[in-house]
């Protein structure tokens, strides 16, 4: 399998959150989206807008900085949200069950590199960069997983 890219400019928040509403439901437990990016990139506000589009019933979708996981109720099953920020081994990783959610649960985490050798091959990474220091985003998707392919046209052909 080779590294496949895909790269989405969006000009406001408003159209970052747009997009993420529409990845949102073709997620399905079992997929693993990383979020990498600098503090403030947007990865919160990916993760929060994707989520309160799959759910039923409207909730505040805090981060988790300090709770590290939050989980949803979804249509399709759980979601879990996770920020490894603050975490500085693998094994609290699987303390947390995320290891296992990663197989059950539709997973969004933050800061992915703490993740190390736990990495699911399969995961959708997504890379937001802030270029010109205004609400314009640049997201980055690369993955290995054919699967993703059809999932990210999509988006591209939404985005563009």
């Amino acid at each position: 399998m080779s590294r496949q890219t895909a790269r989405i400019t969006t000009e406001s928040p408003e159209e970052t959150c747009a997009l993420a509403r529409v990845l949102g439901p073709r997620l399905a437990p079992g997929d693993v989206l990383l979020l990498n990016g600098e503090v403030g990139a947007g990865k919160t506000h990916f993760a929060r807008c994707l989520i309160q589009g799959l759910l039923d019933e409207p909730e505040d979708v805090p981060s988790p900085t300090y709770t590290l996981v939050q989980n949803y109720p979804g249509p399709a099953g759980e979601i879990w949200h996770a920020d490894l920020y603050r975490l500085t081994d693998t094994s609290e990783i699987e303390e947390l069950g995320l290891v296992d959610a990663f197989e059950t649960a539709i997973c969004l985490v933050e800061w992915p590199d703490r993740l190390g050798e736990l990495t699911p091959p399969a995961a959708l990474s997504l890379t937001l960069e802030a270029p010109a220091g205004d609400d314009s985003r640049v997201l980055i998707f690369e993955w290995l997983d054919p699967a993703w392919t059809p999932r990210v046209k999509e988006l591209a052909d939404v985005g563009s």
